[in-house]
């Protein structure tokens, strides 16, 4: 049966020079109200201990707005600067709930320069999009068409480090689900290899981050050379941007093209639950890892699988993958990673990741059919202890 979802299209634009300056001026309203609405909740709750609510803050931004100290806010729309003290409001309530960190101030140079438009901040006709206090509408390039029939619900306009403009539009979409196969998959993550498959193919590391690090490091040691604040410092953060978004667009575009195969050739997928936030930690491994992006790579399957009608199963950090043999069960008490094939003393040979698929399949199929014992031995699940569904 279809679904309703809500997605999200992402596309690029070539504002005009009014353009520009207007959604700049725009950003900058913005940053004012996010930081003046931190500043005060901070505040309050430093000098009287109570917490300051969504509609407190809204009433501050009219007496910021009526005080004549502000009066440029009347310029622009109101229903982005309103947006952002919801987004506040959403930071807060993840600081409490110990989702996140205490909310930080917002930088013109280090934060994402973005806007979020409402229904009633934009005009949506005849496949144009025109924002509140604009004239004309966006030049966008249409890279793909927007479902049949949509209406977006949502526009945020951005502007990334690179100097390129964005506009995403948040949609209502119905999404058939692929017919059922009978093919299942283990991923194990790696650094060498991307992923590699119970099936024994390993998806190579394009390793996007070395293949340029020469030109990113040419951009930076130009970067340092400029005296701050000028001209020439601020071109050369462009150029070192540049490089660095060639990176991340080049390893989304593989990120996107190996999840969707996943997705549309197995009906259940199982990975381990990594925790990259740790991992990173180690400084040794901290490039290679970021530069593989397992974080996003779970990430779309998670949500592609939900789209799809696929299962994803997310098997327990601490079970013994690479130690188990998947033939036979029984466990090996050393397993440096230096090892990368090995036997068994039931004869089965090994390599090291492939082998690690297999259980991670078996311990998968195990949860997702809510049994220990289905598919996976007795012994794998007294020494994986337990296992975890996200």
């Amino acid at each position: 049966m279809a679904r309703i979802v809500k997605r999200a299209y992402k596309y690029r634009f070539y504002p005009t020079p009014e353009q520009a300056r207007e959604l700049a001026r725009m950003f900058g309203c913005i940053r004012l109200v996010y930081n003046k609405a931190l500043d005060e909740r901070t505040r309050v709750y430093t000098l009287e201990g109570r917490h300051v609510s969504y509609v407190e803050s809204s009433a501050k931004l009219t007496e910021w707005k009526r005080s004549g100290e502000f009066d440029f806010l009347f310029d622009v729309s109101s229903v982005p600067l309103q947006q952002a003290l919801r987004h506040l409001q959403a930071a807060f309530t993840n600081f409490f709930a110990k989702r996140a960190k205490y909310p930080a101030f917002k930088s013109k140079k280090k934060s994402r320069q973005s806007a979020e438009y409402t229904r009633s901040a934009f005009r949506w006709r005849d496949g144009t999009l025109t924002l509140a206090k604009m004239d004309a509408p966006l030049a966008i390039v249409w890279s793909r068409p927007l479902p049949q029939g949509a209406v977006p619900s949502t526009v945020t306009v951005s502007k990334d480090a690179a100097g390129r403009w964005f506009v995403s539009m948040l949609v209502e979409e119905k999404i058939s689900p692929l017919a059922p196969v009978s093919e299942t998959v283990g991923i194990d993550a790696g650094i060498t290899a991307l992923a590699t498959l119970s099936t024994g193919e390993k998806i190579i590391n394009p390793r996007h981050e070395r293949r340029d690090r020469r030109r990113l490091a040419k951009a930076r040691r130009a970067l340092t050379r400029k005296q701050k604040d000028s001209a020439n410092r601020a071109r050369a953060r462009l150029r070192m941007a540049r490089v660095y978004a060639r990176i991340a667009d080049r390893r989304r575009d593989h990120l996107h093209k190996v999840t969707t195969r996943l997705v549309r050739e197995n009906q259940v997928i199982a990975v381990e639950d990594l925790t990259v936030r740790n991992m990173v930690k180690n400084h040794s491994m901290a490039r290679a890892i970021s530069d593989v992006s397992w974080r996003e790579f779970r990430t779309m399957l998670e949500y592609k699988a939900a789209w799809y009608g696929r299962t994803l199963v997310a098997v327990d950090r601490w079970f013994p993958s690479s130690k188990l043999c998947s033939a036979c069960g029984a466990p090996q008490h050393k397993m440096p990673l230096n090892v990368r094939e090995w036997e068994c003393a039931c004869g089965a040979a090994h390599d090291r990741d492939v082998n690690a698929a297999k259980n991670i399949l078996a311990a998968g199929l195990a949860e997702s059919r809510n049994a220990c014992g289905a598919g996976v031995r007795p012994k794998q699940c007294e020494l994986g202890g337990q296992l975890a569904v996200k």
